[in-house]
């Protein structure tokens, strides 16, 4: 359930050391590269993604798109003003128009027609047109929600990337001071074998040993330096920009409860009220495309003078009433109807799927929760258990009472323990973070569940 949420998200998921993590959604920086080293936190990296991911700069686009169609759609039904001016030299042939008198010139003219008018027309009754706007301002909500539902994603996969930059630097770390031991060890390991209280094959081990170990510290600082670029890249920091991450330390769970979480998510969750919109929005399409079938009715009317030239125009108007009853359209406002019931049909089991899934989402997450926060305490503990284990490895060895075959099962026993305890803990408060977003409420709740708030 945590992975899938995460790749849903557009998020990472948890990858191995010296490998790449996997695609994350784009940003659109802002400026140069800063000369100095900025220390961001949690909240800062989330910022910084709702101001330049590209993900939330779409849905921003996408609102303001479906605002724009919503007052095309709406200017419809508003009275529709105009004004006109124009002034025309002509001649006429008459003959053209059926008029060719014996002894009279077929060009009549050449003479002036001045026109100057204002026109106003107005829909009185149209669903089709009534419809369509209802429509647009359903689908405007939709887009509101969905640009909320992005910032939410958004927020899940700056939170993935930053938890994944400090797993991959608890890994680098734990690599390099595994090196260490193993170097530390390969020294013990000759200076014993000139004292001749060894066998050369422990050398050999201790010099495999600490081979191993530079290879995995290799990989994982190259994994930690990816993991920053993939960070850098979610919140838009300028190519190469220097920075650094503050630590997210073990904190306790959230105390709310199942049931408290699914009541929320009922009434938060901003993608299940873009699909509730977007129900709307096919109700009224097709509410529109039947009202095409229906009589519709407008008035219009013009004022102004008109004349041979401006000193002799007299003032004009016109008004008129106009009803409009379709007859026969060929079958298109029933293939438009056959469109709009399977769009409806489509969109009420999406919000179907969507409501049924709260229950499962939310109870996956807190199996998630409880499971890598018993998994962290278990993998403390086991930690500190391996590392007196390869401490008293170590003094067998020394001592001469021990091959260095124990010290090197001592030292993989903490290289993997330190693994379980970073996993544990990057697993855990991410955990978190999709919680808060099951919840609907990722950007309120995810800096409070980061530090332990209830």
């Amino acid at each position: 359930m945590l992975l899938l949420l995460l790749t849903l998200a557009g998020a990472p998921a948890p990858s191995p050391v010296g490998q790449a993590p996997a695609s994350t959604p784009g940003s659109v920086p802002a400026g140069p590269a800063a000369a100095d080293v900025l220390t961001l936190s949690i909240a800062d990296a989330v910022q910084r993604a709702l101001a330049h991911n590209l993900r939330v700069l779409e849905a921003e686009q996408d609102q303001a798109h479906a605002e724009g169609t919503r007052r095309a759609a709406l200017s419809a039904l508003l009275p529709q003003v105009g004004a006109h001016l124009s002034e025309t030299r002509q001649t006429l042939n008459l003959e053209s128009f059926g008029f060719p008198l014996p002894g009279i010139p077929p060009l009549a003219g050449p003479f002036n027609l001045f026109d100057s008018r204002v026109s106003v027309s107005q829909s009185v009754f149209d669903l089709h047109r009534l419809n369509t706007a209802r429509a647009d301002a359903s689908n405007l909500a939709a887009a509101r929600f969905d640009y909320r539902s992005a910032r939410d994603l958004v927020v899940v996969a700056t939170a993935n990337a930053y938890l994944q930059v400090l797993a991959a630097s608890a890994r680098a770390e734990a690599a390099r001071a595994q090196r260490e031991t193993a170097d530390a060890l390969h020294h013990q390991a000759e200076s014993l074998k000139a004292s001749g209280l060894i066998a050369g094959i422990d050398v050999v081990r201790a010099d495999v040993r600490l081979s191993t170990e530079r290879q995995r510290a290799t990989a994982a600082e190259a994994a930690f330096q990816k993991a920053r670029l993939e960070l850098a890249r979610v919140i838009g920091l300028p190519a190469r920009q220097r920075f650094t991450v503050q630590p997210v330390p073990f904190a306790a769970a959230p105390g709310v409860t199942p049931d408290q979480a699914v009541a929320r998510a009922e009434k938060a969750r901003p993608d299940i009220k873009a699909a509730a919109a977007r129900v709307e929005t096919a109700v009224l399409q097709r509410k529109a495309a039947l009202g095409e079938a229906l009589p519709s009715a407008r008035v219009a009317a013009d004022y102004g003078p008109t004349g041979l030239s401006v000193g002799s125009a007299r003032a004009t108007y016109r008004a008129v009433g106009e009803l409009s009853i379709p007859i026969f359209q060929g079958g298109r406002v029933q293939g438009k109807l056959a469109e709009a019931d399977a769009d409806l049909a489509k969109r009420r089991m999406e919000l179907d799927d969507l409501r049924a899934s709260i229950t499962y989402t939310v109870d996956a997450a807190f199996l998630d929760l409880r499971s890598t926060e018993e998994q962290y305490h278990v993998a403390t503990r086991g930690q500190e258990l391996a590392e007196l284990q390869l401490t008293q490895a170590r003094d067998r060895f020394a001592a001469g009472v021990a091959s260095n075959i124990e010290v090197v099962q001592a030292q993989e026993a903490v290289a993997l323990a330190a693994e379980q305890v970073i996993d544990s803990l990057y697993r855990f408060n991410a955990a978190k973070v999709v919680l808060a977003h099951t919840m609907g409420e990722g950007e309120a709740l995810l800096p409070a569940y980061l530090r332990g708030q209830q």
